[in-house]
């Protein structure tokens, strides 16, 4: 279990443009009402510098502050491309945050206060014990948020046998993949019958199939691969590559070539779709499985 969330990397909708913008905003206005709340039941070391000068002096660092903070998320969004970052590496850097922030302001403490040397690592103790709070609590809702989002930007497979209807449906046509957007607003419904295949775009998702007509479509929304994978356990869509999952019940041909396994969907519009070593064991039972069903 440990080893799985040491190897497990960060989602994408923790490390997106707007999240990182947005936590930053977000952090900087919970550290500010906090101050201003917990102000008259502390006995700050800058207030020996009057009221004017320590209003000052907490403005100029919550300013250095922000921008140390946005500096940093700028490295961990432009970083998140070239290598991947895991959870406790985003812990870290997070806590490095918190660390950094509370260093500066002890020293600032020590030296332009005049609290001394020999108060350092009490006053380093309460400015952790503050930022922690003014810092890490936000970054934790900020990314509850964000992942309560990212649960309804899904796709979701819905099942119309219960529904009363005066229209006959056969089975396959019972079945919905529906698409929701981060309000819970409808966005597509289309057959299971003509949904081919899920392709992954960065922090997009490529839904792919065929409309009334027979024509291949596409329609793209926010939403992470993995998130769609758990949506669709047990069904005919099955995970064969990073960026692909497939419906099973298109499948064609399966094609082992030199470099491993390819699917062929019924579809010659349709490239040949890759399946990775670390699918491939689920991907040849379902296939086995649906030969086995149809003859």
């Amino acid at each position: 279990m440990m080893e799985r969330f040491v190897d497990r990397q960060v989602p994408d909708y923790l490390l997106g443009k707007t999240q990182l913008v947005n936590t930053v905003l977000f952090t900087a206005l919970f550290a500010i009402i906090l101050l201003l709340l917990s102000l008259p039941f502390t006995n700050n070391a800058w207030l020996v510098f009057g009221p004017f000068k320590f209003i000052l002096f907490a403005v100029l660092f919550a300013l250095g502050c922000i921008a140390f903070v946005s500096l940093s998320k700028f490295v961990m969004y432009r970083t998140r491309r070239r290598t991947t970052l895991s959870f406790p590496a985003y812990i870290a850097w997070c806590l490095g945050e918190v660390l950094v922030i509370c260093l500066v302001y002890t020293f600032l403490t020590v030296t332009v206060a005049g609290v001394g040397w020999d108060q350092f690592f009490q006053t380093l103790g309460n400015a952790l014990l503050y930022g922690s709070v003014s810092l890490v609590i936000p970054y934790i809702l900020a990314g509850m948020h964000y992942a309560i989002q990212d649960k309804n930007n899904t796709i979701r497979l819905m099942d119309y046998g219960n529904v009363v209807s005066d229209e006959r449906f056969s089975p396959s046509q019972l079945e919905k993949i529906t698409l929701f957007d981060n309000s819970g607003n409808l966005r597509l419904s289309v057959s299971a019958s003509n949904l081919y295949y899920i392709e992954s775009d960065d922090n997009y998702i490529i839904v792919w199939y065929t409309d009334s007509r027979g024509e291949l479509k596409k329609y793209m929304l926010r939403c992470r691969l993995k998130t769609v994978e758990e949506s669709f356990k047990g069904s005919s869509l099955v995970r064969c590559h990073r960026k692909y999952i497939v419906n099973m019940d298109k499948v064609k041909v399966l094609r082992r070539e030199k470099d491993g396994y390819e699917l062929e969907l019924d579809n010659d519009s349709i490239p040949s779709i890759p399946i990775t070593k670390t699918y491939s064991e689920n991907v040849l039972a379902r296939f086995n499985s649906n030969a086995g069903r149809l003859s």
